[in-house]
């Protein structure tokens, strides 16, 4: 076990002893010896998890600093063979409240653009609703007043966008507006307590002490059970001392014939200052919505030389 423990137990001993299950409000949840040892309040730690707020500050920090970005999305069709690409290198400048993005470098295959020059892909307009701000866009701000995002004057496509967002940003929370889907995604509900594994371990996570939290479906889980499930796994990487997010991988599904994906996510958080930030985001998973069809694509975000104001 890693040197930080040592305190704990001698390192020879922890080869010698098993994780235990314990049961917390109907969760069957698998503690690590060190865990264990260490006495982590179960409940605590879980709701801490639970009311997280360090994933989505770190994407609203975006909006307020300078950064440069490499940004490589693929389309694939249906034989999984590329179909459309963008490679680019941007750069955003924010100041006073504002932002706007420049692009310093810019490579596309296939049609990834309309003739008009719009994007030919459901996933390549989310891509830049997330990372590019072509004009000057003002009233930005990283404070979180809600960490329900909310739909409010949304429709059509940028309601399915903004949903999609919330699934990125704050899995685990109620999503809003999309169809059959109820509460399937709040798995830290005594509901849907018979639906899922949790395990909590401390280990390294890029040579700092971190707690790793794992939740996934049960194995064995009862076919017509598996149509309650949204997230299918989640693991996430706190900050021992701080319990921030350090890195979150997720995977996803849902089905409910207009509405459909199957995405999974992997996001590494920086840190500079005070400024938590994604440093690197992929994305890989199909996405279908009635009004545009079923599309694969594949993104990564790898955010570099930030300063800021």
């Amino acid at each position: 076990m890693v040197s930080f423990l040592t305190g704990f137990l001698p390192l020879g001993l922890f080869a010698q002893l098993k994780d235990t299950t314990i049961s917390d409000q109907g969760r069957q949840v698998t503690l690590s010896p060190v865990v264990i040892r260490s006495g982590t309040n179960v409940p605590g730690f879980i709701k801490r998890v639970e009311n997280d707020t360090t994933f989505y500050k770190a994407f609203k920090n975006l909006r307020v600093l300078n950064y440069s970005s490499l940004n490589d999305v693929r389309m694939f069709d249906k034989k999984g063979k590329v179909e459309a690409s963008l490679f680019s290198k941007t750069r955003q400048w924010a100041s006073r409240s504002c932002r706007v993005t420049k692009v310093l470098e810019e490579k596309t295959t296939g049609n990834y653009y309309k003739a008009g020059g719009d994007y030919n892909y459901y996933t390549a307009e989310l891509y830049a609703s997330l990372f590019f701000s072509k004009d000057t866009v003002c009233g930005q701000s990283n404070i979180i007043k809600d960490i329900n995002l909310t739909l409010k004057g949304k429709k059509g496509l940028d309601k399915h966008k903004e949903q999609l967002k919330m699934l990125f940003f704050n899995p685990g929370k109620d999503i809003p507006g999309i169809p059959l889907m109820g509460d399937k995604v709040k798995v830290f509900d005594k509901a849907h307590s018979d639906l899922y594994d949790f395990s909590i371990d401390i280990q390294e996570y890029k040579g700092k002490p971190a707690y790793l939290f794992v939740l996934k479906i049960k194995d064995g889980l009862a076919f017509y059970k598996k149509d309650d499930v949204v997230i299918d796994e989640m693991t996430t990487w706190f900050n021992y001392d701080s319990f921030e997010v350090m890195a979150r991988n997720y995977s996803m599904s849902y089905n409910a014939g207009v509405y459909k994906f199957n995405v999974s996510m992997q996001v590494e958080i920086g840190k500079i200052g005070k400024y938590l930030y994604p440093k690197i985001i992929r994305y890989d998973g199909n996405w279908g919505v009635l009004i545009k069809g079923k599309e694969r694509g594949l993104f990564t975000a790898t955010i570099y030389d930030l300063d800021v104001n």
